[in-house]
Order: structure tokens, then sequence, then C-alpha cells
């Protein structure tokens, strides 16, 4: 009986897979066998050596700014095909700073535009494959953030792009499905899973009284792209403890 969640012979590419939740999934398709791409924005691979939570080895790593739309376009791919394009690039400013419009743009650039740049960028490749389109959002498309409105829409206008170009692509054979993290520490979280007084103040809100790890919704990714999922397009897991209960 052949194994679905693994992914042998198959090639990913995951964009902001250097940290994070980003990071944790491209190692979970290398530990499914998969040959995985990162896009990062730093110059070398080896500039992630000291961050804690990332780990390239057995990956190929490129330089790329996916908010540098001409070079998302002109970008030639150094694989024949794609099974795989997970976009977890992801930005947030606090201290009010997304309540000037250069900070609001800088996030909608990075969290939204840049995922229809990466999408249509290998829609034809995803289309070769029959392959699958996973989108990281966040459990903030779905509540509001008071301090940061530019994280806030773009998160939501993740979850609108994962419909919208599941249903255009879904005749074509590509399945788009997304993911919708609660709090889960990060480097990007850790204004508040970091401080004690805002960590004590949302955990109070999540039932199962814990934050999530990663690697749990790197597991969610892989199951959005193995064949265990093959009749889901469109959605958007959401996978917070419960926060929106």
């Amino acid at each position: 009986m052949n194994n679905p969640l693994d992914f042998s012979n198959r090639t990913v590419l995951v964009v902001g897979g250097t940290t994070g939740i980003g990071n944790a999934t491209a190692r979970t398709f290398r530990d499914a066998g998969a040959k995985v791409w990162v896009w990062g924005t730093r110059p070398n691979a080896a500039d992630y050596d000291k961050e804690e939570d990332s780990d390239l080895s057995g990956m190929v790593y490129q330089t790329m700014d996916a908010t540098d739309y001409d070079h998302v376009r002109d970008y030639q791919a150094e694989f024949d095909s794609l099974d795989v394009l997970v976009l977890s690039q992801g930005l947030v400013l606090y201290n009010r700073q997304e309540y000037e419009m250069d900070g609001f743009r800088r996030v909608v650039d990075v969290n939204l535009n840049s995922l229809m740049a990466c999408a249509t960028r290998f829609h034809e490749h995803l289309k070769k494959s029959g392959g699958s389109l996973i989108i990281v959002s966040s459990s903030a498309a779905f509540h509001a953030t008071r301090g940061n409105p530019a994280y806030n829409a773009s998160k939501t206008g993740a979850y609108g792009l994962c419909r919208t170009l599941a249903q255009a692509w879904a005749h074509q054979g590509v399945r788009v499905n997304g993911l919708a993290p609660g709090f889960i520490p990060t480097r990007m979280t850790a204004q508040t899973t970091e401080n004690e007084k805002h960590k004590d103040a949302a955990m109070s809100r999540i039932p199962m009284g814990r934050f999530g790890t990663p690697d749990e919704m790197a597991s969610i990714a892989l199951f959005l792209a193995s064949p265990l999922s093959s009749y889901m397009t469109g959605q958007m897991l959401v996978a917070d403890g419960g926060l929106l209960l």
C-alpha cells in the first residue's frame, strides 16, 4: 500500500521557508522525501545558520524578494516540474507602524501582493503537474487585530485569494488550500509569545491552554498537499487551539 505522505520524487518550493512555520514546512516536506527549494531574502543559506528556528540542510536555497514582482516574473526555474508551492512569506509591524501608509503598503506587499505574484508565476508548473498551492494566512483573518490593520487586511485578503484561485484553477487540476495558524511562537509573534503580560492574556483565550508549534502547522500543510485531501480545494484550515471559539 502506498504511503500518501510519501513525497519522494516530488518537487516543493517554499517561499519564506527560512524560519518559523515556513522552515518547519520545508523540513517536513524534506523529511517526507521531497526535493525542496526555499526562497529567502538573505544572500546565502549560511546567513540563517545562527537562527534557532532555521534548518536548510538538504534543501536548495535561493535569494528572492517576493515583492520584487519583475524579478519573480522573470525567474528562470531550475526545476522541470513543481508539485507543491507553499507561500509562507509574512510580515507584521508593531507600534502603530501599520497605521502609516508606508508601513501599511509594505505589509500588504509582503502578505498579499507577493502571494499573487508567486502563484501566477508558477501557475503553469502546477497545472502541468496537477499540483497544490498552499497559502499560509492567519486566524487573524477571522477576527479584528486593533494594532495591526495591514496584517489583518492582508491575511483576510489571503483567505479570499485562496478561495478565488481555487475556483479559477480547479478545472485545470490545481488544488488551492490554506492554513490559518493561531498563536505560534516565532520571531513574528515574539512580541506576544515572549512578553509575560501579553503571553498570559493570549493564553487565557485559548481553550487548549497552549500555543501551537511550527511543526504542527507544517503537518497540516503536508496533509493539504497529499492525496489525503484530494477532494478539498478553496479551504482555509484554522489551527488555533480553539481561539476562535
